[in-house]
């Protein structure tokens, strides 16, 4: 198995169509994450609804009898970010035993009919794969952040009149919201991953691909019914 040997002349292989629409992705990916978590005050995103239902949480954990309702709920949430960090490795795995065997891309490409061969399409596959190693290292924070959030809902007093025990909770939903951002993060990256496979169709497909994955992401977080429900119920 022999890797490209990667070098900036390479990118002559590519048009300035190419090129500008790499960077449309790459500022599509970095807006779109800076609105979905920074948005207007009048329009709030799902992600930032959902803060204070965490927040919520954790005051009902306090005198909460017994607590294994929310140590289910945590290792929901732990088991959800362990399947897809899985997922991203194989992923990795996958598409770097495919960059390291030209020839069998080049017939993959051929039987798709993609005009892109050579380095051309290795550097498209590799893409791919920046956004799903982004996404495996935010899964593995966010797996470890839900690890730190058992502790300390652990070391939460079951006590209401202590005076520590809703400190120590609101500690704890914090650092579940830090956990979330992060999952939130890779969910995004593996979104911005299937997208980039448009640049397989050349610039402009690179272009419908990312629009597609941005239109998507920002319904979901405005515009969605469920988007609808949880503004509903945080208001009332």
């Amino acid at each position: 198995m022999s890797f490209p040997n990667f070098s900036p002349a390479m990118l002559a292989a590519f048009s300035a169509y190419d090129l500008a629409a790499v960077a449309f992705l790459l500022a599509s990916a970095v807006v779109i994450g800076w609105v979905v978590e920074n948005p207007p005050a009048a329009k709030p995103s799902v992600t930032v609804l959902m803060k204070q239902y965490r927040r919520d949480w954790m005051v009902q954990f306090v005198t909460r009898q017994p607590r294994i309702f929310d140590a289910t709920v945590l290792d929901s949430l732990r088991q959800g970010t362990a399947f897809f960090a899985s997922a991203c490795m194989i992923t990795l795995g996958g598409g770097i035993a495919v960059i390291g065997n030209s020839e069998r891309l080049d017939m993959l490409a051929a039987d798709l009919t993609l005009e892109a061969q050579g380095v051309a399409l290795e550097l498209k596959v590799a893409l791919v794969l920046i956004f799903v190693a982004n996404a495996l290292l935010k899964f593995i924070w966010a797996h470890r952040l839900f690890g730190y959030c058992t502790i300390m809902m652990a070391a939460v007093p079951n006590n209401a009149e202590d005076t520590t025990a809703y400190a120590r909770a609101a500690d704890a939903a914090e650092i579940n919201i830090t956990a979330a951002r992060s999952f939130n993060k890779g969910l995004r990256s593996i979104y911005f991953a299937l997208g980039s496979l448009g640049w397989l169709l050349g610039p402009w497909g690179l272009v419908a691909t990312v629009l597609v994955t941005a239109s998507v992401l920002l319904r979901r977080e405005f515009m969605s019914a469920s988007r609808e429900i949880i503004l509903r119920r945080t208001q009332g």
